[in-house]
């Protein structure tokens, strides 16, 4: 695992970073909104892709991720962190790019807990 964190603490943070349903999150990643958003060299962000790649972690058991998902989420932990803090100085936050990325990585900003 290319992680330094223990597992246990990116299982805590995960839990409390990504704070969307899979199905919420299947729902966003349907959206124009979504898919307006990242960098995407073949078609679809990376944001995007990673949002799928969440959706299938949290669908499954703890005792059943890979080696490759617990980077994964460490990613996303990273990921998440990374951009709530940048996102805390924009003024118009439910409608902007940082939002809406935020959100194709699992985390919604405006929900309770969230960084806005």
């Amino acid at each position: 695992m290319s992680s330094s964190k223990s597992r246990e603490t990116i299982w805590k943070e995960w839990r409390d970073l990504v704070n969307m349903a899979p199905q919420e999150l299947e729902d966003w990643l349907e959206t124009e909104e979504s898919k307006s958003v990242g960098d995407s060299d073949s078609g679809e962000s990376t944001g995007h892709k990673s949002g799928r790649r969440i959706v299938k972690i949290k669908r499954t058991k703890k005792d059943d991720i890979t080696d490759d998902q617990w980077d994964h989420m460490a990613t996303v932990v990273g990921y998440i962190k990374r951009h709530c803090s940048q996102s805390a100085q924009k003024e118009d936050v439910e409608t902007s790019n940082s939002t809406y990325s935020l959100k194709n990585w699992g985390h919604d900003p405006l929900a309770e807990g969230g960084c806005a």
